[in-house]
């Protein structure tokens, strides 16, 4: 009797969407401590900045900002310390060697609980050019004028 696991967003990388292509997105656990997923309830996370990357055959979280617990006192951690991604090894070491060959990246998505758990959606991401980015706004711009335009016309 397996029912739809429920999901709850707490953090969203909107910067990585603007910055990156998501070739290939995978869904890993996450090391937390009892402080840091008491913080993580109360919403207090920042991954704008936040990168994965593999040392010896571990996938590590850097550059995540959980803030400290109010209540943790001497419990809290870092806020910026590096966490570690539970994923299974040889998804870790294929995402290893197409990081390391061709010039992929891995972007931390966005960051929710799925039933009580904490998962991480990391994607595998190739860099944007300039260029790229302004055709994005400008598609972006087209169909919100295409929207409006069939909204002022339904009325």
């Amino acid at each position: 009797m397996a029912g739809k696991a429920s999901t709850k967003t707490i953090a969203q990388n909107k910067k990585a969407y603007h910055d990156y292509f998501v070739e290939e997105t995978f869904e890993a656990g996450i090391e937390l401590v009892g402080t840091e997923v008491k913080s993580l309830r109360q919403g207090r996370c920042n991954l704008k900045d936040a990168w994965c990357s593999v040392v010896n055959g571990e996938m590590l979280l850097n550059g995540c900002h959980i803030s400290p617990y109010d209540f943790g006192n001497i419990f809290n951690k870092d806020p910026m310390r590096v966490r570690r991604l539970l994923m299974h090894k040889r998804e870790i070491m294929r995402l290893y060697g197409l990081v390391k060959q061709q010039g992929y990246a891995l972007i931390p998505l966005s960051l929710y609980f799925k039933d009580s758990r904490v998962k991480v959606q990391v994607g595998l991401c190739r860099g944007k050019k300039l260029y790229d980015k302004r055709a994005d706004l400008a598609e972006k711009a087209a169909k919100r004028d295409v929207e409006r335009a069939l909204k002022e016309r339904n009325r």
